[in-house]
């Protein structure tokens, strides 16, 4: 019984072991990839990428999944992929349908293609079946001033040749949007553009608008095509009210300065009353200083206020003709 606790020590050091020796010598993979026809070796391969950090089941799977689709890797570039942050079951699937449709892709670029951030898988797809991608409605204004409503089917495939810093679906839709308001701008009306559509697609596709990007268009298909309102009127009748409310500002400022002149005339001539009231109020000083001095005597005062007297009728006749035509209704009486 003394030897009971050291025979459990030691069973359980032999069960750390053979745990530890599986772990670091998965057997049952090496088997599995044997009958599978890969060559992996045990302590090359498996307990390398033990020690690596790197987990040895899903780079053996994708090396087995290669081999049985006719592709021969070197598990040591898969091992790498890994290590680089990139999708080792991702480049495999890519590699696998590239090969089945005769697109030549070779390990190097589906691995750049994928460390790039790409969906590796899914620009083989797209590269055996073409993506369509439909723009939102896009309205342009030809030359008779009413808008149309364009939507397009834009049929591109990825160019995986150009995938590495290629333009994205963005740029496909912004170019054919511009080509879309060129084409119909430069249309001499609307019904033009009704009449024709495929002119729209044909020109738009002529400018060559995949350069630079990740696609390759296809084809370019015009699905709806709508009337829109009357800007050129609107922007005339908007150009009208312009020039209307420009010259009722003239008008204004005309009206005003007219104004300005006239109580400024006003104060003039009540500047001029003013004096000749001042000056109206020294006659009399005057006078009285003529008085003192002897230069003035009392018969000359008198013919003064005869003149003044005199001169007052006729400005008042002046005024009034009923009292000249009174007075002289009376002389012939």
């Amino acid at each position: 019984m003394g030897f009971l606790p050291s025979g459990l020590f030691a069973l359980g050091l032999i069960l750390i072991g053979l745990l530890l020796f599986f772990y670091y010598v998965p057997l049952g993979l090496w088997i599995t990839a044997f009958f599978s026809g890969v060559k992996v070796g045990i302590f090359k391969d498996l307990v390398g990428m033990r020690l690596r950090k790197v987990p040895p089941g899903p780079i053996v799977k994708a090396q087995i999944t290669a081999s049985k689709a006719g592709l021969s890797l070197d598990i040591g570039k898969l091992e790498a992929h890994y290590l680089a942050g990139g999708s080792v079951v991702k480049v495999i699937q890519a590699l696998i349908s590239a090969d089945k449709a005769n697109l030549g892709l070779i390990f190097e670029r589906a691995a750049a293609i994928d460390l790039a951030g790409r969906d590796v898988f899914e620009a083989v797809q797209i590269s055996v079946n073409p993506k369509v991608i439909e723009t939102p409605k896009i309205a342009a204004v030809a030359k008779d001033g009413i808008v149309v409503q364009v939507t397009a089917r834009v049929t591109v495939r990825a160019n995986l040749d150009r995938l590495i810093g290629g333009a994205t679906e963005e740029t496909i839709l912004a170019r054919v949007g511009e080509g879309i308001v060129t084409t119909v701008g430069s249309a001499k009306n609307h019904k033009e553009v009704l009449e024709n559509p495929d002119n729209i697609s044909k020109t738009v596709l002529s400018k060559g608008l995949d350069s630079g990007t990740a696609f390759e268009i296809l084809s370019i298909d015009i699905a709806d095509v709508d009337v829109g309102d009357n800007i050129g009127a609107k922007l005339q009748t908007e150009q009208a009210e312009a020039d209307l409310k420009v010259a009722r500002a003239k008008a204004e400022e005309r009206r005003a300065m007219a104004v300005a002149q006239e109580q400024e005339n006003l104060a003039k001539i009540q500047e001029m009353r003013a004096k000749v009231v001042e000056n109206e109020a020294e006659v009399p000083r005057a006078l009285a200083d003529a008085f003192r001095s002897g230069n003035l005597g009392v018969m000359d005062y008198y013919n003064l206020r005869n003149v003044e007297a005199d001169t007052d009728m006729r400005r008042r006749i002046a005024e009034d003709p009923s009292e000249e035509s009174k007075d002289n209704s009376g002389d012939v009486k």
